[in-house]
């Protein structure tokens, strides 16, 4: 017996077929991005905090400091370091991988960070390697976060900032990628990422071995701000949390950063730690599966 469908019931399968697609695909969709850029053989430096310490997570073993008393906390992913803007950071030691080697041609820097007060007159620091020579520097000014790299060495680079609009007490996630760099300044090779989208390039090179030392939350030697101003060491001391910092050797793109920010669009609802954790496990379980 052949059983005859009429053209309503066929219409109606075929937009619940289409329907389980489509759920299936927003289900899945942030873990089964593929990576663009990122390449785990080139982590330098991975600082989750997620255990209540200032420890490398990556292989690499490149632990931090305390600087005063940071304050282990929830954050946006597992846990966080809360800073007091008075004398609260973490050192980071040298390390060829990122600052006493190079040169080095590709590289992103990024974490989240919640900032008290962007307002502040005083510049305060996320993350900075180096010092009035060779550099790099994220940091809070004036209601705007900034990135800045410069090289003032063998090809005079003498520097580049990005900047871009940011709110005091919500989570952001700020990168600096310097991409297929050269020794010479070149347009389009340093750039900013701010909660997962490109807010713009400048002209770059690439950065080469530099002695002074690197630091989460202040400046532990010196650094060059946008507005030249040169700052020695123990300033710039960031007030509110940062979470998952991380320092990689190859230049991250547009799919990586979506997929690192994914927490920001689902943090107000409070699921972060959560749903988060989740896609940290499935994709755990999708590199291990690969071998």
């Amino acid at each position: 017996m052949i059983r005859k469908f009429n053209k309503s019931s066929v219409h109606r399968f075929t937009i619940i077929i289409l329907s389980n697609l489509i759920l299936l695909l927003f289900a899945f969709g942030p873990v089964l991005e593929v990576d663009a850029q990122r390449n785990e053989a080139t982590v330098a430096g991975d600082w989750t905090f997620d255990n209540g310490n200032a420890k490398d997570t990556s292989k690499n073993g490149i632990h931090g400091k305390f600087v005063g008393n940071p304050v282990s906390i929830s954050g946006i992913v597992g846990k966080a370091f809360e800073f007091n803007g008075k004398g609260n950071g973490i050192g980071i030691p040298d390390s060829l991988l990122i600052n006493t080697g190079g040169p080095y041609t590709d590289r992103t820097v990024a974490a989240f960070f919640k900032c008290k007060n962007i307002s502040k007159n005083e510049k305060q620091v996320i993350f900075q390697e180096g010092g009035a020579t060779r550099g790099l520097c994220i940091y809070v000014h004036s209601g705007k976060a900034y990135v800045g790299g410069w090289n003032r060495a063998e090809y005079n680079w003498n520097g580049a900032w990005i900047s871009e609009k940011i709110r005091s007490n919500r989570w952001h996630h700020v990168a600096l990628v310097i991409r297929n760099a050269a020794g010479k300044v070149e347009k389009d090779k340093l750039e900013m990422w701010l909660d997962g989208k490109l807010v713009d390039t400048e002209a770059g090179g690439q950065l080469h071995a530099h002695g002074n030392d690197t630091s989460i939350g202040y400046v532990t030697q010196k650094t060059i701000y946008h507005d030249g101003v040169e700052e020695l060491s123990n300033v710039g001391w960031f007030d509110g949390i940062i979470d998952e910092v991380l320092v990689y050797n190859s230049a991250f793109d547009g799919p990586d950063f979506r997929k690192i920010a994914h927490p920001l669009s689902i943090e107000p609802k409070g699921k972060s730690t959560t749903m988060w954790g989740d896609l940290k496990a499935k994709r755990t379980e999708k590199l291990g599966s690969d071998g």
